[in-house]
């Protein structure tokens, strides 16, 4: 079996998306692949209860806990083998990782971002591409690699922005956006792999 680790850090609906997907599309018998662990850098991460509900592991490694990056993303690491995974999946993890990290995942580490890279890169993306004129917005699957939010593209997905959206209103036009074309990148990813 081949198992995927989530890693979130609040409430977990990529994660959660993810994890019906799973189960509705039985990535058990056509991927031989199920989501073994989730794990989050937050204890209050309301994505851990749906989690624990569904039966799934789940951990949590404060890195304010830890005197470095580098020993947060050590210990983290250790924490994912445990569940020799197949697939490591950034749901909402908000942290940037180490190059060591992302050289020790390399091929198997995804990411979501909400917008259409390389466009906006990084944090406040919504408010960046309403300030900027955009006409349309959206989200994109992607491998990570050490350079941020910039691996290659696997999906993307285009929402409108309207002329009376504020960035929450586009932020949740595009969430549920990322619900539908996530669980469908990595659907896609273990078919190839």
């Amino acid at each position: 079996m081949r198992n995927i680790v989530i890693l979130i850090s609040g409430g977990g609906s990529n994660m959660a998306a993810i994890v019906r997907a799973a189960a509705r599309e039985d990535w058990k018998t056509r991927f031989n692949a199920r989501v073994s662990a989730v794990i989050s850098n937050k204890a209050d991460a309301k994505g851990l209860v749906f989690a624990q509900d569904e039966g799934l592991a789940t951990a949590v490694l404060d890195h304010k806990a830890y005197a470095s990056r580098e020993a947060f993303d050590a210990a983290l690491m250790q924490a994912i083998d445990a569940h020799a995974p197949a697939l490591v999946v950034l749901a909402g993890f908000m942290r940037i990782l180490t190059p060591g990290f992302v050289d020790h995942y390399a091929g198997r580490l995804l990411n979501i971002h909400p917008s259409l890279l390389p466009a906006f890169a990084g944090l406040h993306t919504h408010r960046r591409a309403i300030e900027a004129g955009c006409k349309f917005a959206g989200a994109t699957v992607h491998q990570v690699t050490a350079e941020l939010d910039h691996g290659p593209i696997l999906a993307q997905a285009v929402v409108p922005v309207l002329p009376e959206d504020d960035e929450d209103a586009l932020a949740a036009r595009v969430l549920t956006q990322e619900h539908l074309i996530y669980p469908c990148a990595i659907a896609e990813f273990l078919s190839h792999s």
